[in-house]
């Protein structure tokens, strides 16, 4: 060592050294209490990044013995995103308790008010932290889209968008308040809405998509709402709702909770959203009970059921 004054032996790193590297190098030590100050990655490298992931899975599959798998591959990919914003939904829930049982502490220390600042801008960081990763699951979407030519669906639960719903965080309550009408707004977007039901096997999209079209003519923001089935007429619907950029809120039966009764539980789920009129295509008992409570109920029903058949 006398000899070579300027060799260095490899020390290991100590949990302290890195943490002070962390501060030199990026101004914030991960998974500390305090909301993290780094900016959010850029819209157009965030675009250029998803766009670089689709193009290498299709570049690299395609003309392969692993083709076929390329479509489920795909449509994990965008679970990914899908997952990843429905994690940040549960920890701003925790969040929005916390804040909650932190109002009720106030005591008009310095203590309990630091407290609940962090608690609110920490929320606000989460909000932003969703938005991002429900922009990054979008772009994903629309990627798999082209890819494939089919709509990406979660399939469990919505896709739900919260970016620009959300008001700007004052203090806590305020905050609660936004997040509490955010998803209000989210679920149920403004706009007059259009109940739509059709039978699995009624699949003239011609027809479908001609007469949604003539009610979007006379309805530009309308709100679709159909039952959410795998195929036929709302899965058709659904379809032209993605293509006119139409939101759509998708009625699913719990079929655990009410079993055989669940698609007339459905039916009623989508008339007490108060739709201001109803469009009813061939289908079977299920399209029957729905257009007859929504006569009842005073609500505007375009029929296109062979006549003699319930209509």
């Amino acid at each position: 060592m006398s000899e070579h004054d300027d060799y260095e032996p490899q020390h290991s790193s100590s949990p302290i050294d890195h943490a002070l590297t962390e501060l030199q190098l990026y101004g914030y030590r991960p998974f500390a209490d305090e909301p993290d100050p780094r900016p959010l990655p850029e819209g157009h490298r965030v675009a250029g990044a998803i766009a670089d992931i689709f193009d290498a899975f299709v570049a690299t599959l395609q003309d392969t013995r692993l083709e076929p798998d390329l479509d489920d591959l795909l449509w994990s990919t965008v679970n990914v995103f899908h997952r990843a914003a429905d994690r940040i939904e549960r920890e701003l829930h925790h969040n929005e308790q916390a804040q909650r049982r932190s109002q009720r502490e106030q005591d008009g220390s310095e203590v309990k008010s630091v407290e609940l600042e962090r608690l609110t801008a920490e929320g606000q960081t989460l909000i932003e932290r969703q938005n991002a990763l429900e922009l990054m699951r979008d772009q994903a979407a629309e990627h798999y889209e082209r890819h494939t030519g089919s709509s990406w669906r979660p399939r469990s639960g919505s896709m739900v968008n919260h970016r620009n719903v959300t008001s700007a965080v004052i203090d806590s309550r305020d905050f609660l308040s936004a997040k509490k009408r955010a998803s209000q707004e989210v679920l149920l977007p403004p706009g007059p809405k259009i109940a739509f039901t059709a039978g699995l096997d009624f699949n003239d999209h011609q027809l479908i998509w001609a007469k949604l079209d003539q009610v979007h003519a006379k309805h530009p923001d309308m709100v679709l709402m159909h039952g959410k089935s795998p195929k036929g007429g709302e899965k058709i619907a659904s379809c032209w709702a993605d293509h006119r950029k139409v939101p759509q809120i998708g009625f699913a039966p719990d079929w655990t909770k009410h079993a055989k009764a669940a698609p007339f539980k459905r039916n009623d789920a989508m008339l007490d959203a108060l739709p201001i009129g109803v469009i009813v295509f061939p289908g079977t008992g299920i399209q029957d009970n729905l257009a007859d409570k929504a006569k009842k109920l005073g609500i505007p029903v375009l029929d296109f059921r062979p006549k003699g058949s319930g209509a």
